[in-house]
């Protein structure tokens, strides 16, 4: 990064943190975007900059994740099976949390009890992951050279992917750490890696 990218992300961070903080607090409908923007004295304008929506804000993670597993797509073998590229995905994901530095596992627990109190941000939360879905079956289909609209396995072999990394993230206590979480996630992949007969997604 240049000096302008970590400024930028340096603000990004704070206004995240800000925004975490305010709807932990005070509740998430009752913060306002003005209220998130003074937090960090800069104007609701600069915070449409970087955020879309308050919403978007805190669907931010879905961003994150989705960006690392396309990255990670578009880096495995073409003739990987497209299961197995997915679950390298899926880890790739696991890895980045298991990297994360102690600023970022308090992000990602202020996170995920907000989305524990606030129902309605799960709902959102899944429309995302679904939208997620969407562009990992279009990746998918074309590493089989199908049509996305007309095939039925390519969008299976991503629901199976996508429901291991979800059970894996939502099993663990309420209170459970990011290393508890990681590991679950973890052991999830190699479940349903060992429970699927190979070449079930050829």
């Amino acid at each position: 990064m240049g000096l302008r990218e970590r400024k930028k992300e340096k603000t990004r961070l704070a206004i995240l943190d800000a925004a975490l903080d305010l709807f932990l607090e005070q509740g998430y409908e009752s913060t306002t975007v003005e209220q998130i923007a003074g937090a960090v004295e800069i104007s609701p304008r600069t915070f449409f900059r970087y955020f879309n929506s308050k919403d978007h804000l805190a669907l931010w993670h879905h961003d994150h994740g989705e960006e690392i597993m396309l990255e990670t797509l578009a880096s495995r073998p073409a003739d990987e099976s497209p299961f197995t590229a997915l679950m390298q995905a899926m880890r790739a994901v696991v890895g980045d949390l298991e990297g994360s530095t102690p600023e970022e596992r308090t992000r990602f627990l202020k996170l995920r009890r907000l989305m524990e109190d606030h129902p309605r941000l799960v709902g959102m939360s899944v429309a995302r992951g679904a939208a997620t879905e969407r562009r990992l079956i279009e990746v998918i289909a074309t590493r089989r050279g199908v049509d996305p609209d007309e095939d039925l396995l390519t969008p299976l072999i991503v629901a199976f992917a996508a429901c291991t990394l979800r059970v894996g993230f939502e099993c663990p206590r309420r209170d459970s750490g990011l290393p508890e979480i990681t590991q679950r996630m973890a052991e999830t992949i190699e479940l349903a890696e060992r429970s699927l007969r190979p070449g079930w997604d050829r």
